[in-house]
């Protein structure tokens, strides 16, 4: 096993029935730091629910291993094949599952949401996120497969949300509101 850095370590998941990526970031004293990155491939012969269960594995081997804290996974975006949003949808419930079992709490980020986050652009192509993300966290390398930087904007986004409390309190049940009025010294008069 890897020596694991001391700090808070994210998770991030970006659900496919094909590729699942993921990407593992530790952040100490407000330094984000990659731990890993890649994708699980899935064969396309394999049975469906085959196919849940190593999504499943994957990320109860990934929680084994790196112990993350918080577990971060990218909505899934609404298309007009229903059959490939239900297949989705599982993917997404099968690893939402593993970090549940392991009692970490899960947060979901529509896909505009984290590139807004990462890239400042809720519009922006996976290759923009991928450059964006190699500037925030200096890394050179490419991945083969760009699902594997999208998980790491997941996990990112999800840091950046926890370390805004301004974003956070926007979140917050109640929003704006119940923010100013648990905090009236805020208010500037």
């Amino acid at each position: 096993m890897s020596r694991l850095p001391s700090g808070h370590i994210i998770l991030g998941i970006d659900p496919g029935t094909q590729l699942m990526g993921f990407g593992l970031i530790a952040v100490q004293n407000r330094q984000v730091r990659l731990l890993e990155m890649g994708v699980l491939k899935l064969a396309l012969r394999q049975d469906h629910y085959e196919r849940l269960q190593k999504i499943h594995e994957r990320v109860a081997g990934l929680i084994r291993e790196y112990r993350p804290d918080t577990f971060a996974i990218e909505a899934p975006f609404f298309g007009k094949n229903v059959q490939s949003m239900l297949k989705l949808g599982r993917a997404q419930g099968v690893a939402i599952a593993a970090a549940m079992q392991a009692g970490i709490p899960v947060t979901e980020y529509s896909p505009k949401k984290v590139k807004q986050a990462v890239t400042g652009n809720g519009n922006a192509n996976k290759e923009q996120v991928w450059l964006m993300l190699q500037r925030l966290l200096s890394f050179e390398e490419k991945p083969q497969y760009l699902d594997a930087s999208d998980a790491l904007a997941v996990a990112l986004c999800h840091h950046f949300q926890q370390s805004n409390p301004l974003a956070a309190a926007a979140s917050a049940p109640g929003g704006w509101a119940a923010f100013i009025a648990r905090h009236p010294e805020k208010i500037r008069k």
